[in-house]
């Protein structure tokens, strides 16, 4: 098995190159290079020296992860035949695939390899930048970037920007946190005699860039917590400061108790928006959601029990758990074979629970929901009419005896019968696949909505409800009926 000596050509130009680097490339027998579009190979082409490289590869392949497997798999080939000597730009070890799959392919017994030296373009670059990189930076791929990866307040390089495409690909991502107009830098061979800092607006990054092997781009740190409320900490942050030392008063006195009706009116607020259609206040009431969860994340934290990694370790591991058919080896055609799925592992998961069937379904903020949730929960179990024709007939039975209690009961007796019916309601809903819980939430919409209609005529005309009787307030309803469809 022949080796393959790694050779790093620097960040720059012919000076910057070590002695003994330059040493072994004069030296070298049989030299492939990554790419010949580099300063150090031009010069060393004026004294004689000689090469193969892999620039055709680039050329027919679309995407650049092809371009590296196919410039790998060319090296081993290679290197079945004689010992080669591979040049890459900059250090080997600093943003360079085709190394990272010849050590993969090392570590599986294919090849032998050495890896010498060369400059990375990091040094250069934070020499022209002027930044100290202690206070934080990020190196990323702009070929794969992702706007989930960028922190906002380090420092951040972005390099494999290689032509148009990718520059405008990287503008976009950039644009989902970053202002528009936010200034960043094109660095262009750095630490060379050519070196050249270009500083733009974002938004006419992808016009200006001048696309080359020593170009890379700078994206300065925000410091100002108000200019960074598209990231996830900055709002753990806020939340934190709320109930800090020097926070504000009320937010420190809550508990997970003092929050619940909190959370309950949220959400309730949220599937208003959603009813509406109106995504700038699902946005907005998303955000007030969000802040609930965050609240008790921070309570949770103080109090020395679990913080926000806890509630995402809990949420991500059970979504991967419950979804083998995405993150395992099963499958599953529709979305019924997913829920019989889900409802299998859920009770796989809790079969070790010590209880009643029932235990954990109460909502003590929704006694609809709770009525559901019993229903549901026994039903699984085979406590349940074969179909809705039962759940009518006991519907039927229930408002019967309710109407009895109501001639000659009591009060208590007509409280619980009156239970009775609006409990097979519930069921029924349940049996149509409908939810109680959203069809009340509407049925309070509507009737606050036509009753403002009325409120509205009363006005426009006798202007006090005591000048009107039933039957013209009622026409006045069937009106704001009429306009509704």
């Amino acid at each position: 098995m022949n080796e393959i000596i790694i050779i790093g050509l620097g960040a720059s130009d012919l000076d910057q190159l070590p002695l003994g680097i330059y040493k072994k490339l004069k030296a070298a027998e049989h030299l492939y290079v990554r790419t010949e579009q580099h300063p150090v190979l031009q010069e060393l082409k004026k004294e004689g020296l000689t090469w193969a490289s892999f620039d055709a590869i680039y050329e027919k392949n679309e995407q650049f992860e092809g371009v590296y497997e196919e410039i790998v798999e060319t090296l081993l080939q290679l290197a079945n035949e004689y010992p080669i000597m591979y040049a890459v730009p900059g250090h080997p070890l600093v943003a360079e695939q085709t190394v990272q799959l010849l050590i993969e392919a090392e570590k599986q017994g294919k090849v032998k390899i050495c890896i010498e030296g060369g400059q990375s373009f990091l040094d250069p670059i934070f020499g022209a930048l002027r930044i100290d990189p202690i206070e934080g930076f990020q190196l990323l791929d702009g070929t794969s970037l992702k706007r989930d990866t960028i922190q906002m307040n380090s420092h951040v390089l972005i390099g494999q920007v290689y032509d148009a495409f990718s520059a405008s690909e990287v503008k976009l991502t950039l644009m989902e946190k970053y202002p528009d107009e936010y200034e960043v830098t094109i660095v262009t061979a750095a630490g060379s005699t050519k070196e050249k800092l270009t500083k733009v607006p974002l938004f006419e990054l992808d016009r200006v860039m001048e696309l080359d092997n020593l170009t890379t781009l700078y994206v300065p740190p925000i410091r100002e917590q108000e200019d960074r409320l598209k990231e996830w900490q900055t709002l753990r942050q806020i939340v934190a400061d709320l109930r800090g030392p020097n926070g504000c008063p009320w937010d420190k006195e809550q508990t997970h108790s003092t929050l619940k009706k909190f959370a309950v009116e949220e959400v309730y607020e949220l599937l208003q928006a959603i009813e509406e259609e109106d995504d700038h206040h699902i946005v907005e009431e998303l955000g007030d959601v969000l802040l609930q969860v965050f609240l008790h994340a921070q309570i949770g934290e103080d109090n020395g029990y679990f913080s926000l990694e806890d509630i995402l370790q809990s949420v991500s591991d059970k979504m991967i758990r419950r979804h083998p058919h995405v993150f395992g080896d099963v499958i599953a055609n529709d979305s019924e074979e997913v829920l019989r799925n889900w409802q299998q592992i859920k009770s796989e998961e809790k079969k070790e629970v010590i209880g009643s069937l029932l235990d954990g379904e109460m909502r003590s903020d929704s006694s609809l929901l709770t009525s559901f949730n019993y229903q549901k929960k026994v039903a699984k179990v085979g406590f349940d009419w074969p179909d809705v024709t039962g759940a009518w007939e006991k519907f039927e039975e229930e408002l019967d005896e309710w109407k009895i209690e109501l001639k000659d009961g009591t009060s208590d007796a007509q409280v619980d019968e009156l239970g009775d019916v609006l409990f097979t309601i519930v069921n029924l809903a349940r049996f149509y696949g409908l939810s109680p819980e959203q069809a009340i939430i509407q049925a309070n919409e509507k009737f606050k909505r036509r009753f403002q209609f009325i409120e509205s005529s009363v006005k426009k005309g006798k202007g006090d409800f005591a000048l009107y009787h039933l039957d013209e307030l009622d026409d006045f309803w069937k009106e704001a009926k009429k306009l509704e469809r």
